[in-house]
């Protein structure tokens, strides 16, 4: 349940000096940006369990007087942003508002505790101890894991039974994964078993439970569709405009999900048809049939937020000669609606911890923006050639091609 603080519980917890759950920056200079960053990944982390949420005051000194800086909405979108540039993973759920408190508006930074922790912030996992921020440690992260283990309720955090460390490619985690999701000076000084870098990561139960979990199968494992059926993307270019007509390449694209979305790429690259403009200017100019990084946002978002649970039906994607139609299994989840999808701003994690393992991945960048990047790549006719028809078990996406 989402907690939000009346004004009353605000100014009492002002009057506190900065504890687990307060911390007051004054201004927005120097390292600030960063230390705020660093204290919504502590707050989401909720090391003692407090399970409140923690807050952080923008425009209070440390001794809690306002320090008369200037809320403006570009300070709070600045803020605001924070949960989904990337620099902070899983997101955390919070807010950010203007709060008119001791005379003086704050804007105030309401940080929930995390679902799934551990949360990083740049590689970097931070607890709150007492008024502090500090990384944590071994111990910190194996309890911080157990936490998750409780909570979890998502799919993709779950142990599959029948799977070992075996079935993973350790050396895949330890040179590609890692370095992605630590920083550099962590890892130089990192004393960690594999089994604590694996539940530090969730890629496993736990330190004690070994078993590699449904994100892990699909970013590391050796051979998923043993354990997860539906875990491959097809393709099919077809020579005409419906699935009746003749097929001129298919591939199925399985294995980790970076193969697939590199075999997928090279594949719709294969694709793509030029058209040289002469004539309109001094200098020619080249029109590819699709813009490739709308292909690249699209099918990784399929990927990304489909239903693994309980089906062997697998991501499609259909080349027609005028269209293509990319179609995942599963419908619209969470507050996103079959009314309200794809809508600026509106998101929500099926498989939040497998969202996370792509972003370490260098597979996508931030969260919550594909869709706008792909409108932003076809140009200004993206209502006329994109458009989503969600369901109840499934979303189809089709983007038809330049004329």
């Amino acid at each position: 349940m989402q907690i939000r603080y009346s004004d009353a519980e605000l100014e009492a917890l002002l009057a506190d000096d900065e504890s687990e759950l307060v911390e007051r920056k004054g201004s927005m200079s120097g390292e600030a940006p960063n230390a705020i960053r660093e204290a919504i990944c502590a707050f989401a982390n909720d090391i003692h369990n407090h399970r409140r949420p923690g807050v952080i005051f923008v425009g209070i000194d440390d001794q809690g007087r306002p320090s008369d800086l200037p809320i403006s909405d570009q300070l709070l979108l600045q803020l605001a942003d924070m949960k989904s540039d990337g620099n902070t993973v899983p997101p955390p759920s919070m807010s950010v508002e203007k709060r008119r408190l001791r005379n003086a508006d704050v804007a105030v930074i309401t940080v929930q505790p995390s679902d799934a922790p551990p949360v990083r912030c740049r590689g970097r996992i931070w607890i709150r101890v007492g008024p502090r921020r500090m990384l944590a440690s071994a111990q910190d992260e194996r309890i911080l894991s157990e936490k998750r283990r409780a909570l979890d309720r998502f799919f993709d955090a779950e142990p599959v039974p029948t799977s070992s460390l075996d079935d993973l490619d350790l050396r895949r985690f330890t040179d590609e994964y890692l370095p992605g999701a630590f920083s550099r000076d962590i890892l130089a000084s990192n004393d960690r078993t594999i089994e604590q870098q694996l539940a530090a990561t969730k890629m496993v139960a736990s330190v004690d439970d070994p078993r590699p979990t449904v994100t892990a199968l699909l970013t590391l494992g050796k051979r998923p569709e043993d354990f997860l059926p539906g875990a491959a993307v097809q393709f099919l270019r077809l020579d005409g405009t419906g699935l009746g007509d003749e097929i001129i390449d298919e591939e199925r694209c399985a294995g980790p999900v970076s193969d697939i979305v590199r075999r997928l790429d090279e594949k719709m690259r294969g694709h793509l048809r030029t058209r040289v403009d002469i004539t309109s200017g001094p200098v020619e100019r080249r029109y590819y049939n699709y813009p490739m990084q709308a292909l690249e946002q699209l099918t990784r978002n399929a990927i990304m937020h489909r239903t693994y649970e309980a089906t062997t039906a697998h991501v499609s994607v259909f080349w027609f000669d005028d269209r293509i139609e990319i179609h995942s299994p599963g419908g619209p989840f969470g507050i996103v609606t079959e009314q309200n999808f794809g809508a600026p701003g509106v998101m929500d994690h099926r498989n939040p911890n497998l969202a996370d393992a792509m972003r370490v991945l260098g597979l996508v960048q931030r969260y919550g923006v594909g869709f706008s990047i792909a409108r932003a790549a076809i140009g200004a006719d993206h209502s006329e050639r994109l458009a989503f028809e969600p369901s109840n078990g499934w979303v189809a996406c089709t983007i038809k091609a330049a004329s």
